[in-house]
């Protein structure tokens, strides 16, 4: 039962942090919509069994069978994930770029897992690092690529209130 009732805090903490996030960037809808597949059966199935506190159990899910069910079912249905972006044609899979309400929302999902992840431990510079150690190993449209990763520095740089300022007036469409 601890399972289950601390992965239940833990995406309504996620939850939370980013609609506040979403919705200082004014992206209203997106952060009331947001990550409502983790609600579902399938994803809580994961979220119960393979609750840590620490990370992510779809990360737990993959260490045990080597994929996650829980994954495959949100990234597809979450818009504010590059692997919702790839498609294919006759040359293979490639990238689609993100609309930038999508990578804005990203950034607010990424800042709000570091701080919930790593709670006293989180810093400006905590998503960075995170998207940095994996940014190696993925499919990412370049200019989606280009303006996540220039919104992390930027907070890294100048603190949340001041990036939050800077998307609203220079990057929101």
């Amino acid at each position: 039962m601890n399972k289950v009732i601390g992965h239940l805090n833990t995406i309504n903490q996620h939850k939370i942090k980013v609609t506040e996030l979403c919705f200082r960037c004014h992206l209203y809808k997106q952060g009331v919509l947001h990550d409502l597949s983790k609600y579902s059966i399938c994803e809580l199935k994961t979220g119960f069994k393979y609750y840590q506190g620490y990370r992510s159990p779809i990360d737990a899910q993959k260490e045990d069978i080597g994929y996650s069910t829980s994954w495959l079912h949100h990234k597809g249905r979450n818009k504010h994930h590059w692997e919702y972006w790839l498609d294919f044609n006759k040359d293979g899979i490639y990238a689609v770029k993100m609309p930038t309400n999508y990578v804005i929302e990203m950034f607010c999902d990424r800042v709000a897992a570091t701080m919930i992840y790593q709670k006293d431990k989180y810093t400006d510079r905590s998503a960075l690092d995170y998207y940095l150690k994996g940014r190696n190993r993925i499919l990412i449209h370049e200019d989606t690529d280009k303006l996540i990763l220039h919104l992390l520095t930027y907070l890294s740089e100048n603190g949340l209130d001041k990036t939050i300022d800077y998307i609203v007036k220079e990057i929101k469409e």
